[in-house]
């Protein structure tokens, strides 16, 4: 059934001299990736030592001359291998951009990494094909067109609010930033495309469709691998064993009730022990220290996935009751921040804490770990924690919409900053968390530039957000609803497209908004529907969808209840009496409501 299964360098994969395609098939998803898997995909090779490991594809090899270009058909893996290759284009320019200022070697690489992108035996055979929808293949042509690996070609329009040219403007960003105000920046591109060229992935290579089905089949029903925190609790137990046979039952049962404060998700588990190392490493180092080296940390400067188990190790090894303990006392404290126990006398953090975990603020989750065990100390009321919680979800909206500062940077800035709350306590220590976090926010120029651009496309999540803070501002005790209940493992509200997104715009849309010119709204479409004005939310999003602005405005329920926007929210307030949508006032709207933001996010 299987073919082969190697373990490849990606170099190996983009091999210069191969005449080797990767194409993805007309019925694969289009590209999907966003900012978070290209972020995520470029730190783990930064961060990490040649040879990480990227993970696997599947392909089906139904060549049969050998001397002929081989296509393999992506099966499983487009995403990764079309960003790998958007990545390396995004180097390519960089360095091409820079030629004289290359050695001889560095030229050479130039070379080599067109090469990755192109056959050196096909002239304008690129080596990974994307799949069509949506303008995914044009707009790689495109890219690859703009950097001049292949022959000019027009970029479709509005190509650079879709994905392929997102994802290389962030790369580019990415690898430009390695050259900002440093001597050595040329040198650190080209460390880092040697890392890139090292990074490991699996290629598992099958002869057809129903061949490629079983191999899904068998790989999705495997067991669970043995986790970090599997290999923790068994270097714990036994060491407690060695310690005090009869009562591994008693710490067993401590352990359980650890992960039950944590619960179920293997990545919160994992998470609440790196940053339990993390916010208090200067306390866990202390026995470690030798008096000739006191400002080292032994057990390393931070935790990671790659370094957790080893960190731990250490730790239970040196005091192994101790350990169990303090981490178990944490755990339970931990739940709080999670919302999965609650405290009477913390009972205001329960809005808070939810608007934090719905924003992704988990980052700063060391931070409030640290600041709850050391409470009483720092002589921290309810009321501090609450401004501090507020102060939190504020930064994480501005962040996680203008990726400043970026996730790699985030950890250890709740590191320092808990370094700098060292001698401060009460109101004072609220003060420097203030500080701390508005010198690192986005500034509002930044904030509002994201705010007024296509901010559903760049982060779904956080328009959610922000329109559910909106319209939360118009609510009162008795009008409260609701906009985060979930049913079915779903949201009852969701975001609503005013002017629809799909590709199929109505003709009651067309008419409205274009005077019937289809062309037009599709123009107005692409750079319009998906910018703050343009959105609200509904409870009824999946039967408003593409009905015409009337339908929408005023439907209602089988009992006459409306549940179009004349739903109460105040978000909706100038929809409820507005006779049509145009262009001119999906732009007025944004304009009131990046306003809106602005106030309700600010960080003072």
């Amino acid at each position: 059934m299987i073919k082969s299964v190697n373990n490849y360098p990606v170099s190996q994969l983009f091999d210069i001299d191969a005449g080797v395609v990767y194409a993805v098939p007309r019925y694969q998803r289009e590209y999907t990736w966003r900012k978070t898997e290209w972020e995520s995909l470029f730190d783990d090779v930064l961060e990490n030592n040649p040879g990480y490991f990227l993970g696997s594809i599947i392909c089906i090899n139904q060549s049969v001359d050998t001397l002929s270009i081989q296509r393999l058909e992506v099966v499983d893996g487009q995403q990764r291998l079309t960003t790998l290759s958007l990545l390396f284009a995004a180097i390519y320019q960089t360095l091409k951009s820079r030629e004289a200022a290359l050695d001889e070697d560095q030229r050479v690489e130039v070379i080599n990494l067109k090469r990755k992108l192109v056959l050196k035996k096909g002239y304008n055979q690129i080596r990974v094909i994307p799949q069509i929808q949506n303008n995914n293949q044009n707009d790689y042509l495109a890219v690859l067109a703009e950097i001049g690996v292949i022959t000019p070609c027009d970029t479709p329009p509005y190509a650079g609010n879709r994905k392929m040219f997102r994802a290389f403007r962030y790369f580019q960003d990415r690898i430009n930033g390695m050259m900002d105000g440093k001597d050595n920046g040329m040198a650190d591109i080209v460390e880092f495309l040697d890392k890139l060229s090292g990074a490991c992935l699996v290629k598992i290579e099958v002869g057809n469709h129903a061949e490629a089905y079983t191999l899904f089949e068998s790989l999705n029903n495997r067991g669970m691998p043995l986790t970090a925190i599997d290999l923790i609790k068994n270097k714990l137990l036994a060491r407690l064993e060695t310690i005090e046979s009869g009562k591994v039952d008693f710490y067993f049962g401590q352990w359980t009730k650890l992960l039950s404060y944590l619960g179920d998700d293997y990545a919160i588990q994992e998470r609440f022990f790196r940053q339990y190392y993390n916010a208090f490493k200067e306390e866990l180092n202390g026995p470690f220290r030798k008096k000739e080296d006191k400002k080292k940390d032994p057990l390393g400067p931070v935790a990671t996935r790659s370094n957790l188990i080893e960190i731990y190790e250490k730790l239970i090894n040196h005091d192994a009751k101790g350990c169990l303990e303090k981490i178990s006392k944490a755990g339970e404290l931990y739940s709080l921040v999670l919302s999965r126990t609650q405290d009477d006398t913390l009972n205001n953090l329960e809005k808070p804490l939810k608007d934090l975990e719905r924003i992704q603020g988990a980052p700063s989750y060391l931070l409030l770990l640290y600041l709850l065990v050391r409470r009483a100390e720092m002589q921290l009321t309810k009321e501090h924690l609450s401004e501090i919680v507020s102060l939190l979800v504020r930064f994480f909206v501005r962040r996680n919409l203008t990726d400043t500062p970026p996730t790699r940077d985030l950890t250890r800035l709740f590191m320092a900053m808990i370094d700098d709350l060292a001698g401060t306590a009460g109101m004072a220590l609220v003060e420097v968390v203030r500080k701390k976090l508005r010198s690192a926010s986005a500034s509002d120029e930044l904030f509002r530039k994201n705010l007024e651009g296509a901010i559903y496309e760049e982060n779904s999540g956080v328009t959610r957000f922000i329109l559910c803070a909106l319209a939360e501002q118009g609510m009162t005790r008795e009008t409260w609803v609701d906009l985060w209940r979930v049913e079915n493992k779903h949201f009852v509200w969701t975001i609503e497209h005013i002017f629809p997104q799909g590709e199929n715009i109505p003709q009651s849309w067309v008419d409205m908004i274009a005077d019937g010119d289809q062309k037009k709204a599709r123009e107005y479409q692409e750079t319009h529907v998906h910018k703050l004005g343009n959105l609200t939310i509904s409870g009824f999003n999946s039967v408003l969808g593409n009905k015409s602005f009337e339908d929408k405005r005023d439907r209602t329920d089988q009992k006459g209840r409306p549940v179009g926007y004349k739903n109460g929210l105040k978000l909706n307030e100038d929809l409820v009496n507005a006779e049509k949508w145009s262009i001119e006032q999906i732009d007025d709207r944004t304009t009131r409501l990046v306003h809106e933001a602005i106030g309700l996010f600010r960080m003072s």
